[in-house]
């Protein structure tokens, strides 16, 4: 095979790829970047240019791009046993994956359901939800709550407790129908807890009786632009729930792995464990698709029945992979044995002192921080701010893509003092290059 440049692997990507939350004539417009290879928080085009993951290819990169520990676990088991079907059949990765994250949760979720990717792992809790009450004989518990501006994935199951518009909209024909309630966003007033705590009392009091789950992002409701939210919230809807008696969600698949500063968010809430907690994207460290669901022993012995109809139905070909599981049985494994929260919240600080002065720039607004998630909103972005952004980035050796008006950083746990400062620095320079073009 010949050698191939940048310019011209993109134009072949045009032809033969569908590239996902992509309009392809813009890209046509703004090709795609032609990566060749990662290394640490780096990666190379194929003419051997630099860029910082900034985004951490989608959130799913904890600690580099080829780290040597995952790559080791990954070809070990690649060398025994690649994959095996988990019907009928089990294998050592999985079964110690469960315990170990059985074990991070005190035994609370002690159930451990496997699947491919974070879309799947919440269709996998709904429907759990849902079979779970109608085995108890609440079949009339069949209707969901979720947050204004949530995300939960774009198959038709999770785009149905989803509300960002751009995903939802062309589908909405196709969806059950949700309880959409007011969010906590914190950049919505000091008030905004309390007014979307009170519009889920509403609802709930409105549909007693009808509600099976409530699911929410702990801390971070991630492609709503970062919005956030303090752990009371997690403390009030925990409760809320029990009072109601209905399932409480938490789509960690952004959030957990650490990104918050504790392995799961809903950690800081204090408040004990949701029903179901839903975990893809860091699990595997960036290098296989994973996502699982983990669940309470209630949940679990609902199922427990001779009764073929009774069971949870659900698979898929992959469920379970013995790579991806190795490849998460090394991430937790470097938890536990290095250290990686405590880091990662130096880590943290390092963000948070860089960006400081961002707080005094009369350019941004809602400079904000949840671990190692660092966003601010830009006030007079002008039209296409994000792709224009996110073009202009590369040439500081950054690749990160906004959301929207929202510019967001969300690393790979690989950060030091210079670092923070190449990154406040590469931001800066990218936001004055793009507002003062757009001026």
């Amino acid at each position: 095979m010949k050698s191939l440049n940048s310019p011209d692997l993109a134009a072949r990507s045009l032809v033969a790829l569908w590239h996902p939350c992509t309009q392809m004539a813009r890209a046509a417009v703004t090709p795609p970047l032609a990566i060749a290879r990662g290394e640490g928080p780096w990666l190379f085009d194929l003419e051997g240019r630099r860029y910082f993951d900034a985004n951490s290819s989608w959130w799913v990169n904890l600690f580099g791009h080829s780290d040597a520990g995952l790559r080791a676990a990954i070809t070990h088991q690649l060398e025994t046993l690649p994959h095996v079907m988990l019907a009928g059949c089990t294998h050592a990765p999985a079964v110690e994956l469960a315990e170990k994250l059985s074990a991070l949760t005190g035994g609370a979720l002690g159930h451990a359901f496997f699947a491919s990717d974070g879309a799947s792992a919440v269709e996998i809790a709904l429907k759990m939800s849902f079979h779970s009450w109608r085995n108890r004989g609440f079949e009339d518990k069949r209707e969901f709550v979720c947050l204004r501006n949530g995300y939960h994935g774009e198959t038709i199951g999770a785009l149905a407790v989803t509300d960002v518009a751009v995903f939802r909209d062309a589908y909405d024909p196709l969806l059950m129908r949700a309880h959409i309630v007011d969010s906590p966003d914190a950049r919505q007033g000091p008030d905004a807890e309390a007014r979307a705590l009170a519009d889920l009392r509403r609802v709930l009091t409105e549909r007693r009786g009808h509600v099976a789950a409530l699911i929410i992002e702990p801390l971070v409701q991630c492609a709503a632009g970062m919005a956030m939210h303090e752990p009371s919230y997690l403390r009030a809807v925990r409760a809320l729930c029990d009072e109601f008696g209905i399932h409480l969600i938490a789509d960690e698949i952004a959030v957990g792995c650490g990104r918050s500063g504790t392995f799961f968010a809903f950690e800081q809430g204090e408040c004990g464990w949701p029903d179901f907690i839903t975990l893809s994207k860091g699990i595997s460290g960036g290098t296989l698709p994973l996502s699982l669901v983990l669940t309470t022993e209630t949940v679990y012995q609902s199922f427990w029945s001779e009764q073929v109809g009774r069971g949870f139905l659900h698979s898929h070909s992959y469920t379970g992979n013995p790579l991806a599981c190795a490849a998460a049985n090394a991430v937790l494994d470097r938890f536990a044995a290095d250290q990686v929260l405590e880091k990662s919240r130096v880590q943290a600080r390092l963000l948070a002192e860089a960006f400081a002065p961002l707080a005094a720039d009369p350019r941004v607004a809602h400079l904000r921080q949840r671990g190692m998630i660092l966003a601010f909103d830009v006030r007079e972005p002008g039209e296409r701010f994000a792709e224009r952004f996110h073009l202009a980035a590369r040439a500081h050796e950054l690749l990160i893509r906004p959301i929207g008006a929202t510019v967001y950083l969300m690393p790979p746990y690989l950060i030091d003092a210079p670092t923070a400062q190449f990154l406040f620095k590469a931001v800066m320079a990218t936001l004055t290059e793009v507002l003062d073009h757009a001026a």
